[in-house]
């Protein structure tokens, strides 16, 4: 390792982002605590993060709220609550401070204000590199899983492995269960039709297509989302000719991820619930709005199947892998 650890006790990442985001960079997270296995590792980000502190106490074990910067558009900035912020990181001393949030053009100088030890993460080749032994030029390539690992690679340590994890509690389960859905695991398929921004969401009438093909086959399609997103949930199942179940604005993030883990299939956009279904292995079709499908989609395409619906919008194709998905699980049932 560029930094033995013996003389790094504390660290803080930095990646305010959302849930697919985090999800992604988890392998570079597991390998970091592997490498530094008695360091204290502080999580800074959006205020939803703070409940990784109890999914994954192995990789986090502080978290520390950050109130938004000039120019990241996932918050609004609270220029008050960033001065308290800042002298908040400056007086934890920190031994390191990752910059996990992209390619640094906006983020790097606020990071070195943290005045951690050393400074390790991304940057451009006309922008700022805080330490050249510890930055690495932003990859414009591959997943963004793989991206965060050649980071970790970098800074010398071992790797371990792409795979995903999302860890569920006795609280997931316990919130499920208070649903009381009556699914059979196996016998149901989610179908997530949101996603943040709406050119990142795939037409309603193809969700409740695919939707109304799996029920036609035996399987109860299981429409979630959030609250927020309960018009486009609603539109769906408006569209449908077989009856679903709503779960969509009664689940907590956990009890999603029970059933996620275990539906027969996964239906969605290219966001956050398509990283939940590769961490527990669960079949997903998944579509890609942004053009950006070798970024963010799933790494193993024989479980899971995407499509880039910028570059080819026929519904054909989709709808023949659905049914020979469906096909395939009957003869193995």
């Amino acid at each position: 390792m560029k930094l033995p650890s013996g003389s790094i006790k504390k660290i803080i990442v930095f990646r305010a982002l959302q849930l697919g985001d985090l999800l992604c960079s988890i392998p570079a997270l597991r390998a970091l605590r592997n490498s530094y296995p008695d360091a204290e590792i502080t999580i800074t980000g959006l205020r939803w993060m703070e409940s990784l502190l109890n999914r994954f106490p192995d990789y986090f074990d502080r978290f520390i709220h950050f109130p938004g910067y000039p120019g990241l558009p996932e918050q609004p900035l609270d220029p008050i609550q960033f001065t308290g912020f800042l002298a908040e990181v400056q007086a934890q001393r920190f031994d390191l401070a990752l910059q996990m949030q992209g390619n640094g053009s906006l983020v790097n100088p606020m990071i070195e204000l943290f005045n951690a030890r050393y400074t390790a993460g991304f940057s451009t080749q006309n922008d700022y590199w805080p330490d050249k032994e510890l930055f690495i030029e932003y990859p414009g390539y591959g997943s963004e899983i793989e991206r965060h690992l050649l980071l970790m690679e970098h800074l010398g340590i071992q790797l371990l492995g792409t795979e995903l994890e999302f860890p569920l509690t006795a609280q997931d389960e316990s919130d499920y269960k208070t649903l009381d859905f009556s699914l059979e695991p196996q016998k149901y398929v989610c179908v997530h039709p949101g996603s943040r921004g709406a050119w990142r969401q795939w037409p309603v009438e193809f969700f409740a297509s695919l939707a109304d093909q799996c029920a036609a086959k035996g399987y109860v399609p299981v429409i979630t989302g959030t609250k927020d997103e309960m018009h486009i949930v609603l539109k769906v199942a408006e569209l449908m000719t077989y009856d679903p179940v709503i779960a969509a604005g009664k689940t907590s993030l956990g009890a999603v991820g029970v059933l996620i883990k275990n539906a027969a299939l996964l239906i969605s956009n290219c966001t956050g619930v398509s990283h939940m279904a590769a961490a527990f292995s669960t079949p997903s079709i998944v579509i890609s709005m942004d053009g950006e499908p070798e970024r963010w989609a799933p790494l193993n395409r024989e479980v899971h199947k995407v499509f880039d619906w910028t570059r080819n919008q026929d519904f054909g194709i989709i709808s023949n892998t659905l049914e020979n998905f469906l096909q395939s699980q009957a003869v193995v049932s």
